[in-house]
């Protein structure tokens, strides 16, 4: 997601003339990416199933207004957290906010098991992860730059972020869809535009933690990607339950 952490920290590990190939340095440090990514995903859907299957939890987290909003504001602000403090923490630290931000987002990810049909998540979820393969690979083999799609879809994000707010005094629906797929194209824009960001980080030359820590920030940007790109398809695709 357009781009986390400092552009100083890019700028130290990254050169703009140096080529990248699909080199063991690069190979390496995606596959820790993407292991990352999958944890942190995986520890998601556990929480989000666990809360969704608590009575008590549901009540807790959502028979209260303040709760649940208060849950996404502690999200927001841990994002904002980790992209300041990731290059000054241990590596360790580090995993720790990032798994602690994956496990938060799914206690209010919860919500989708009371909305939509296990069948129609499950489907959704493997129509996201193979768009987001695609989208990846295609991010990690072009040798064009994408900073330009990385600039029109971060403009876009932002519009998307201001329209949701509005919508939720307006509660248009015609907005509420024009979002929706609006937020498909964004995400799938930033989802090759970071991966190929991290090809140019990939081959910084960070060894260690450094390298452990621009692993997890890549980790997060890509999960905030599949997350953000899952949810816009599950508003298209999703089955509402019945009961």
């Amino acid at each position: 997601m357009a781009w986390l952490g400092s552009n100083q920290t890019e700028a130290r590990y990254v050169s703009a003339d140096r080529g990248v190939g699909a080199t063991d340095e690069v190979r390496t440090f995606f596959q820790r990416v993407y292991l990352y990514m999958s944890l942190g995903l995986a520890v998601t859907g556990l929480v989000a199933m666990a809360v969704a299957s608590s009575e008590a939890a549901i009540a807790f987290v959502f028979g209260n207004r303040l709760v649940f909003y208060g849950l996404l504001i502690a999200e927001l602000a841990l994002v904002v957290a980790f992209s300041a403090a990731v290059t000054r923490v241990s590596a360790g630290i580090a995993a720790l906010m990032f798994f602690s931000y994956a496990a938060l987002s799914g206690i209010t990810f919860s919500a989708i098991f009371l909305r939509y049909t296990a069948g129609s998540i499950a489907s959704t979820f493997l129509v996201t992860g193979g768009m987001f393969a695609a989208l990846s690979a295609y991010g990690l083999l072009t040798k064009r730059r994408l900073d330009g799609l990385g600039s029109f879809a971060f403009m876009g994000l932002i519009g998307l972020v201001i329209a949701s707010i509005v919508n939720i005094f307006l509660q248009s629906p015609l907005l509420y869809w024009l979002s929706t797929f609006v937020g498909v194209i964004v995400f799938t824009g930033l989802t090759a535009y970071d991966t190929a960001k991290l090809k140019e980080i990939a081959s910084s030359g960070a060894v260690g933690d450094d390298r452990t820590k621009l692993a997890l920030r890549g980790a997060l940007a890509l999960y905030l990607d599949f997350i953000n790109l899952f949810l816009m398809l599950l508003r298209i695709f999703g089955g509402r339950r019945r009961d």
